[in-house]
Order: C-alpha cells, then sequence, then structure tokens
C-alpha cells in the first residue's frame, strides 16, 4: 500500500465544497481556507470534517427508494455478498441519528432532514416485519427480507433494537415541534409499541433470543446473555409500554443470576463485567462499547452489576494499552494507531479483539471511543488524516487497514461508520445521549430493571 501525503489538498477540496453550499459565512469560509493552506487543522475542524464526510455515507450514500442506510458501499464497485439495494436495519438505526447530528452541524438542511425521515417512517411502517420486529437485512426497493443467513430469515431483535434507539431519539428531537412533526412522532410512538419484546422470550423463558422466523421458528438458537453490544435490547423490552418483558428476564438471562458480573482485571484496567459466556476473549471488540450506548448514556449509569461508564471507558483504555504493548510486534500499532473492532479483513469479516488481533485496525473502534478516550482518540484521527490519506475516502476513512500486510481495500459497512459521528457528537455536545435519556418509556424501563442514572 502507497501512503499517499496530500492530506492539505484533501482538505482544501473539502472545504471548497463544503463552504460554497453554506449560506452567510463567507468570510469564515475566506479565512479557513487560507488557514488550510498554511497549517494544519485545529482539532475542531478535524471533527468537523469527519463527522460531515461519515454522516454523508447515511444522506448522500443512502438507498434512494427507502432512504434507509446500504449495508455497505463499496466504492471498487464489487459486492460479493448482498446486493447494492440491501439496507440494514441497525445500521439504520445510527444513520437516523447521524442525520440529526447533520442538521445540529449546519450540513443537512432542516426542511430536507424532516423529508428524508418521513421517507423512513413511510419504508418501515410497510416493510416485512415479524411479530414487530425486523429483519437485520431488508430490500430497499421493496421492503421485502432478505435473508441474512440460511435460517436468519426473520426477525431480528438486536437489529430491531439498534433502529428503535435511533427512532426514539430522532421522536425526543422533533416531540415538541409542528403538527407535522408531532404526527412524524405519532409514527414512530406505533411502531415502537408494535414490537413484541416478549414473544422473543421464546413462550417465557427467562432470556431474550435474538432470532425468529416464519419458516424456522427458534432454529436459530441464540439466546442472549451478557456481556457483549445487546444491553440496549434489555433496556428497550422491559421499557416497552405494550409487549414489556418480567424483570426477571434480565436479571436470569442478560445478567445470568449474577454471573456478569467480573473481578479481573486485564492490562491493569478492570473489566468489571464477564466477557467469556460465548468465546475466551479476555475482552470484547470494541463495538460493544458503542451500540448500546450511542442513546444510552453510561455517564453516571448504574445497576447492581456495574458502574457503565467504568465498564465502557475501561475497554477502551484495554484496546489503546494492547495497542501500545503490541505483543505481536505489528507494524503501526501504538498510541496512535490502535483499536480492534469487528470489521472487514484480510481474511474476511472477523472479530478483531486483543486475543483475536491479525493485525487489521478498524478506524471506527477508536474513534466511536472519543468519549472514553478523548486524547488517544484524536491521537488516532489526526495520525489517519495527516499520514494515511489514502486510507480516508468520500464517506470518511475506509472500513479497516493493515499496515503489517499493506493491505485495505476501499469499503464501507454501515455498523462501522454510524457509530462514529454519532459518538464524536456525543463527546462534543451531548446530543444524542440527551434527547435518548429523555424518553419517558426508556426511564421507566431502566427504573424496572433496578438502574440508577446520575448523568454528568
Amino acid at each position: 500500500m502507497k501512503i499517499l501525503y496530500h492530506y492539505k489538498s484533501l482538505v482544501f477540496v473539502f472545504l471548497v465544497l463544503f463552504f460554497l453550499n453554506c449560506k452567510n459565512h463567507t468570510k469564515q469560509s475566506e479565512d479557513l481556507l487560507l488557514k488550510t493552506q498554511k497549517s494544519e487543522l485545529t482539532d475542531d475542524e478535524l471533527l468537523n470534517l469527519i463527522q460531515k464526510q461519515t454522516i454523508d455515507y447515511f444522506w448522500n450514500g443512502a438507498e434512494p427508494n427507502s432512504g434507509l442506510a446500504r449495508e455497505r458501499l463499496h466504492m471498487d464497485n464489487i459486492y460479493p455478498t448482498s446486493p447494492k439495494n440491501t439496507v440494514t436495519t441497525g445500521g439504520s438505526g445510527f444513520g437516523l441519528m447521524a442525520i440529526l447530528v447533520g442538521v445540529e452541524r449546519g450540513f443537512i438542511n432542516k426542511e430536507d432532514a424532516f423529508s428524508r425521515f418521513e421517507k423512513i417512517i413511510n419504508f418501515l411502517e410497510k416493510a416485512d416485519r415479524f411479530h414487530g420486529a425486523w429483519p437485520h437485512w431488508l430490500n430497499g426497493e421493496t421492503g421485502k427480507m432478505l435473508p441474512f443467513s440460511k435460517k436468519d430469515n426473520g426477525g431480528d431483535l438486536v437489529e430491531t433494537a439498534f433502529l428503535v434507539q435511533g427512532l426514539l431519539t430522532v421522536s425526543e428531537f422533533y416531540k415538541n415541534g409542528s403538527m407535522q412533526e408531532q404526527a412524524l412522532v405519532s409514527k414512530i410512538d406505533k411502531l415502537w409499541k408494535e414490537v413484541e419484546w416478549d414473544w422473543y422470550t421464546k413462550n417465557g423463558e427467562d432470556v431474550l433470543y435474538w432470532h425468529w422466523s416464519p419458516e424456522f421458528g427458534w432454529d436459530m438458537n441464540f439466546p442472549v446473555g451478557g456481556y457483549n453490544e445487546c444491553l440496549i435490547m434489555y433496556v428497550l423490552a422491559a421499557a416497552s409500554p405494550t409487549y414489556p418483558i418480567k424483570p426477571s428476564v434480565y436479571h436470569k438471562g442478560w445478567a445470568r443470576d449474577g454471573k456478569i458480573v467480573s473481578s479481573e482485571k486485564f492490562y491493569g484496567e478492570d473489566l468489571v463485567l464477564d466477557y467469556y459466556e460465548h468465546d475466551e476473549s479476555p475482552v470484547g471488540p470494541l463495538f460493544w462499547a458503542h451500540y448500546s450506548y450511542v442513546g444510552l448514556n453510561p455517564h453516571g449509569l448504574s445497576d447492581q452489576y456495574a458502574d457503565y461508564w467504568k465498564l465502557v471507558q475501561n475497554q477502551a483504555k484495554i484496546h489503546y494499552k494492547y495497542a501500545q504493548d503490541n505483543p505481536k510486534d505489528y507494524k503501526g500499532y501504538g498510541d496512535s494507531l490502535w483499536g480492534l473492532t469487528s470489521s472487514y479483513s484480510i481474511k474476511g469479516y472477523k472479530g478483531h479483539r486483543p486475543d483475536n488481533d491479525l493485525g487489521v485496525i478498524a478506524p471506527t473502534a477508536a474513534l466511536s471511543s472519543f468519549p472514553y478516550t478523548p486524547k488517544e482518540s484524536m491521537q488516532m484521527l489526526r495520525n489517519l488524516y495527516e499520514n494515511h490519506d489514502s486510507l480516508i475516502g468520500k464517506y470518511g476513512p475506509y472500513d479497516a487497514f493493515s499496515l503489517q500486510d499493506d493491505w485495505f481495500m476501499p469499503r464501507y459497512l454501515a455498523i462501522d461508520q454510524g457509530p462514529i459521528p454519532v459518538m464524536i457528537e456525543n463527546y462534543r455536545s451531548g446530543l444524542l445521549w440527551n434527547l435518548f435519556m429523555k424518553n419517558e418509556d426508556v426511564n421507566n424501563g431502566l427504573n424496572k430493571l433496578g438502574f440508577t442514572i446520575n448523568a454528568k
């Protein structure tokens, strides 16, 4: 891989295009353009740049009929697995929140954003659902389910939870708005109330199941016990005003009767919860610290099992310290190149983590950790844009790369791009956390499960 060094020209072109589309910013545009020809961008300007690029994946890169996020965008136009019109429900949940960031940052016109939300909600109303839960993939042109795997051709409760997290955030954004905006809120409320969370306990067991199919029933057989990325699913299931789960489903299923608690350390940091249920890893891929927390604010959040801020911050710190230690001596690893998560890889899609490290870095891992490790994440961001800009495309950093093996592909995944602008915004302003945590149903669910909230 030849690393190109035209960072300043890339930034210059972007800023010209961006400011040509903004009104009343002539003097600011001129000043900034002059500045970028002479020196590096400030941290805030660099954060604006990556947020604008990654939000655009969900704005201009969206599937046009549905308005939802494409599962993947390959800039080389090679799609060996899912077709280009495949939209992802979970990634679209992150995308809904990303569009809100675009509105707040002035990247997206407010009226255009509202029209996009209307298109998305209208599509979701008619799309395939299975006891209220959407499938992992939908055909963006028809709304019909697309199988994620042979037997995964029904409802996906985890992906549905990520989508609902985004929907409820949009609802809070518009709930005090115009009659038209409140009509959208009512539609979202109906979709939320139609999800039959309790159905996914498989006839009343004390655990939630990930999948159900009208053809294969419960054959996927994936009861979801913590700890992983699925905390938000249990919170929403308890919060449902129509199809709620009993608290015992959370305490016995997710928390495994208290066995979820860990007293172990890794790289000197408390693990807090047990990552060992489904594999032998001491710590999980970093997306576990992101997907449930794009809306659910871990600041001051605790229950009988964990201090959730300590949990997620420690996970990010462990990944950072692991890269500094670099036990496999991979090229480039260090304080400005770090973060392992599930992503594209040299050997296909892999769940990268310290005990399954193939030398592949996924930028979303460190960049979505900005709230937890702001200094360390900024070092990673600046390193990427200043020294490795061949790894940056029109929608921000490509999904994954390896300096060790001189490898990258110009490809994006929605579930990796989505948390980047959202978590950066939570770091900068707390926007999505503030919106989601205002939802009355969500607060009722947290109270029901025994959480305390002392947001900072």
